[in-house]
C-alpha cells in the first residue's frame, strides 16, 4: 500500500542522495496498482531497468496510462502499433506467473518487446500521443500519479521516463501526498484533472495523433542528448542496470521478495478490473445497514462475487488480516461452485459440508483454534446439512465476527431452517436471492426478512431490467406458444375445475375442505404441467430452427417435472421424472442424425463434462428439470424452451436469468414458452371465474417474460383471443405485477 511507504522527509528525491528518483519509482510500483504518466520522452528501457517493480505491479493487476509526445525510437513505435493491432500470440506470457513475468521484463530482446506489445493489446499499457496545436513544439511533461485501492499520490520530476533519465542524469523528483495537508491535496486534484483531460483527448490545446504518425528517432551525428536516451543500445542498458542493482541492497531485495510472497498468499479480487460499480455499491449499502441486509439481485448478475467481495473488503479492514464466513447453499452442486469461486478470490482455508464429504474433524479443529487465536476460514454448507444435529452443535462456537451468507436466501423462510437459524449468533449477515419473497408464505418471508434486519426495497436491489439495460445480461426475444390439452386431459381438467368451483363457493370452509381444495388445485396444476402435447410443440420448435439454421447448438429444454417439486440436497429425480426426460431426449434426437442431445439431471457423475461439451458445441441440446434452477452456470445457452409451466415466480425468473447470462460469442437469446390454456366453454359462473383465475396466473408469467423482451408485442398478438374470452388485459396484469 502507498500509505506504507516512508517518503523522504522533505518529499524530494535527488540524484546522489540517499533518496534517489529510481528508488521512488521502485517503491511505488511495489505498492500500487495504477500509474498515470504525463511525459515528454518515453522509452521501454525504463520498464526494463524497473523490471522487478513492474513485474510486481503487473502481477497484481496493475495498469499504466501514458500521455507521451510523438517522438519515439523505431522499436517502441513498433511495440505500440503491434499491440494496438493485436498481432501478438495470446499465450505469449502468463501474467499470473510472477517469476516468468520478472524474467521476461529483465531481458532486453525480442521477447521483451513482444511482451510489451501483448500488454498493450490487453490494455495493461495504454498510450495517448499528443503535441501542441499549431506549434512546432512538443509535449515535455514529467509528472504522474500512483494509486492503490485507497490512496493516491502525485509527483513532478525533471527526468524523462527512460533508462538514462532514471539512472544517468542528475535529476530531482518531488512527491505530493494528501496526508501532507491542503496544498498537497489541491496539487493531486489538479494533476488528476489535467491528466484525465489530456488522456481522454478533451484538451483543446493539444493535437492527438494516431500511432502511425509517431516520428521515429534515427541515429545521427548531431542527435541531441535527450533523443539519445531513446536510442539506447543493449550494452549501455546493461551498464545502467548494473548501476541500478548497486542502488538496491540485499535488505531491499528481500523486502521485495517478502512482499511478493505475501501478495501471492493473500485474498484478492479475481478480475483485473475489480468489482463492478454496482457490486461496490452493494457493499457500501450493506455497511451502512450495520452489516445486515438482503441483496435482491437478478439471476446472472454475480450475487456470489458480490457477497465474496464483501468478505474480501472486510478482510482488508481486519487488523489481523483474517476472514471468517459461513455460507449456506441449496445443493451439493452449489457447494462445489461456491468453493471454486472462493478459490478464485484466493481464500485458502475452505471447508465444504454436505452428505458427500467428511468434514467434522477439520471443522472442529478450526473452531477450537479460532477460540485461541485469530483464524481464517470459509465454511460452505447445504441447507440440508445445516439443519442436522451433527452440524447444529457447532453453530454456537462460531466467532461473532463470522460473516453469514445465505445463497437463495428465500430457503431460510422454511420452517425447518428457521428452527436452526436462531442458533446463528453473528454480527454480519447477507441474504442473496433473485426473488426474496416466498410465494404463498408471507410468514416465512417475514421471518427471513427479520433475520437479515431488512425489508423491501432491501439493502441492495439490482433488477433484471437494469441488468439487461446495462449489458450485464444479454437481450432476448420471447415467443409464447399456446398448447391444447388432449381430450382425456381436458375431461379430467374440467371435472376437477367443477369440484374446485363448488369448494370456492363455501366461504366458511373447514380445515378438511381446505385440504381437499389444496389437493385438487395441485392435481389440476399437474395436468397443465405435464400436458402431453407439449412434447410435440417443443419438437416442432426445434425442427423449425434446424430447418432454418442447420443446427441446434446451444439449445436448452426445461422438461416438465414429476411429482416432487422440492429442491433437495441431492435433487435426484424420481421414476416418473426419468420417464418424462427420456421421452424428450429421444424425441429431440430423432429430429436428425447429426443432433447430439443429452439429459442433465442431479446425481449424474459426469455433469461437469456434459456442460463443457455443451459449451464447446459437441452436445447440441441439453434437456433438464429443476436441477438447474438454482446456481448452475450455463452462459453458452442461447435458445431455451420452457415446457415446465410453473406458476412460481422464483422458478421462472431464475430460469430466464440463467439463459440470459453473457458469453463472449453470445449476442442475444431466444426463449420459447409453452402456455397451456384449456378451452373450456361453460355457462356456470363459478367455474368460469375459477378458470379465469388460473388463466390470469399463466398470463402473469407471460408478462414477466414479454415485458423485458425485444419483441413485447408478439405475446399480445398470440393471446388476443384468450384475453378477449376471459375479459383480461395484458397491460393491466403487467401494471398489477409492477405494483
Amino acid at each position: 500500500m502507498l500509505s506504507d511507504i516512508k517518503w523522504s522527509e522533505d518529499r524530494s528525491y535527488k540524484t546522489g542522495t540517499i533518496n534517489e528518483p529510481f528508488e521512488f519509482y521502485l517503491d511505488c510500483l511495489l505498492n500500487s496498482n495504477k500509474l498515470d504518466l504525463l511525459l515528454g520522452y518515453f522509452s521501454s528501457s525504463a520498464i526494463n531497468v524497473l523490471s522487478l517493480g513492474f513485474a510486481s505491479f503487473l502481477y497484481r493487476g496493475g495498469k499504466v496510462r501514458l500521455v507521451i509526445n510523438d517522438i519515439l525510437s523505431s522499436k517502441d513505435k513498433s511495440i505500440i502499433q503491434r499491440g494496438e493491432n493485436g498481432e501478438i500470440d495470446p499465450s505469449l506470457i502468463d501474467i499470473s506467473n510472477f517469476e516468468q513475468l520478472k524474467n521476461t521484463l529483465d531481458e532486453y530482446n525480442q521477447h521483451f518487446f513482444d511482451c510489451l506489445s501483448w500488454l498493450i493489446s490487453k490494455q495493461k499499457l495504454q498510450f495517448t500521443i499528443v503535441r501542441p496545436i499549431n506549434s512546432g513544439g512538443m509535449s515535455h511533461y514529467k509528472s504522474g500519479l500512483f494509486y492503490d485501492d485507497k490512496t493516491e499520490i502525485a509527483f513532478k520530476a525533471t527526468c524523462n521516463f527512460t533508462a538514462s533519465g532514471l539512472l544517468s542524469n542528475l535529476e530531482q523528483l518531488d512527491v505530493f501526498d494528501a496526508k501532507d495537508g491542503e496544498t498537497a491535496q489541491k496539487k493531486i486534484k489538479s494533476e488528476k484533472e489535467y491528466f484525465e483531460k489530456l488522456f481522454y483527448k478533451k484538451a483543446e490545446f493539444a493535437d492527438y495523433l494516431p500511432s502511425e504518425k509517431i516520428q521515429e528517432v534515427i541515429q545521427s551525428g548531431n542527435t541531441d542528448k535527450s533523443l539519445e536516451e531513446l536510442l539506447i543500445q543493449e550494452r549501455r542498458l546493461l551498464d545502467l542496470k548494473r548501476k541500478a542493482s548497486s542502488k538496491i541492497n540485499e535488505q531491499q531485495y528481500n523486502r521485495v521478495e517478502e512482499e511478493i510472497v505475501r501478495y501471492i498468499a493473500s485474498p484478492r479480487f479475481p478480475f483485473d478490473d475489480g468489482p463492478r460499480d454496482y457490486q461496490v455499491e452493494a457493499y457500501e449499502n450493506w455497511v451502512k445497514n450495520d452489516y445486515h441486509g438482503i441483496f435482491a439481485m437478478a439471476t446472472g448478475t454475480g450475487k456470489t462475487i458480490t457477497s465474496l467481495n464483501c468478505l474480501l473488503e472486510e478482510y482488508k479492514k481486519d487488523p489481523n488480516s483474517i476472514y471468517q464466513a459461513l455460507i449456506l447453499v441449496p445443493t451439493i452442486t452449489l457447494v462445489e461452485q461456491w468453493d471454486e469461486e472462493a478459490k478464485q478470490f484466493n481464500f485458502k482455508r475452505r471447508i465444504t459440508i454436505s452428505s458427500k464429504v467428511k468434514w467434522e474433524n477439520r471443522f472442529a479443529t478450526i473452531l477450537a483454534t479460532a477460540k485461541r487465536v485469530p483464524t481464517s476460514f470459509i465454511v460452505i454448507c447445504t441447507y440440508a446439512s445445516f439443519t442436522r444435529d451433527r452440524f447444529k452443535k457447532y453453530l454456537t462456537k462460531l466467532p461473532k465476527s463470522t460473516i453469514f451468507i445465505a445463497d437463495e436466501a428465500h430457503n431460510i423462510g422454511s420452517s425447518t431452517v428457521l428452527k436452526t437459524i436462531k442458533k446463528v449468533d453473528v454480527n454480519k449477515k447477507i441474504g442473496l436471492s433473485a426473488t426474496p419473497k416466498r410465494v404463498y408464505d408471507p410468514e416465512g418471508t417475514s421471518a427471513m426478512e427479520s433475520f437479515f434486519h431488512d425489508s423491501e426495497p432491501y439493502t441492495y436491489s439490482y433488477s433484471m431490467d437494469r441488468a439487461i439495460t446495462n449489458g450485464v445480461l444479454c437481450k432476448y426475444d420471447y415467443f409464447p406458444h399456446l398448447v391444447q390439452l388432449t381430450t382425456e386431459e381436458l375431461e379430467e381438467y374440467i371435472s376437477i375445475t367443477q369440484r374446485i368451483s363448488k369448494l370456492y363457493a363455501y366461504k366458511d370452509s373447514t380445515n378438511k375442505e381446505n385440504d381437499i381444495l389444496e389437493r385438487l388445485l395441485l392435481k389440476r396444476k399437474r395436468i397443465i404441467h405435464k400436458a402431453s402435447n407439449k412434447l410435440g410443440v417443443a419438437v416442432k420448435i426445434l425442427k423449425d430452427r434446424f430447418k432454418k439454421e442447420g443446427t441446434l447448438k446451444y439449445s436448452f429444454v426445461y422438461v416438465p417435472e414429476g411429482k416432487n417439486e422440492d429442491i433437495t440436497e441431492t435433487g435426484i429425480e424420481d421414476e416418473e421424472e426419468a420417464k418424462i426426460i427420456n421421452q424428450y431426449t429421444m424425441a429431440i434426437g430423432r429430429i436428425d442424425d447429426s443432433i447430439f442431445v443429452n439429459k442433465f439431471v442431479s446425481g449424474m457423475p459426469n455433469r461437469d463434462n456434459i456442460l463443457e461439451q455443451f459449451k464447446n458445441g459437441d452436445i447440441h441440446v441439453i434437456a433438464s428439470m429443476k436441477c438447474l434452477d438454482e446456481g448452475v452456470d450455463i452462459p453458452r445457452a442461447e435458445h431455451a424452451i420452457f415446457c415446465s409451466s410453473t406458476g412460481n415466480p422464483r422458478q421462472f425468473i431464475q430460469r430466464r436469468g440463467r439463459i440470459l447470462r453473457k458469453h463472449p460469442n453470445k449476442y442475444s437469446a431466444t426463449i420459447h414458452d409453452l402456455v397451456v390454456i384449456p378451452e373450456i366453454e361453460t355457462e356456470d359462473e363459478e367455474t368460469f371465474e375459477t378458470e379465469k383465475r388460473l388463466v390470469k396466473k399463466e398470463l402473469e408469467r407471460v408478462m414477466y417474460f414479454a415485458s423485458l423482451a425485444k419483441n413485447p408485442y408478439f405475446s399480445e398478438e398470440v393471446l388476443t383471443d384468450v384475453c378477449n374470452y376471459y375479459g383480461l388485459n395484458l397491460y393491466t396484469i403487467y401494471n398489477e405485477l409492477q405494483s
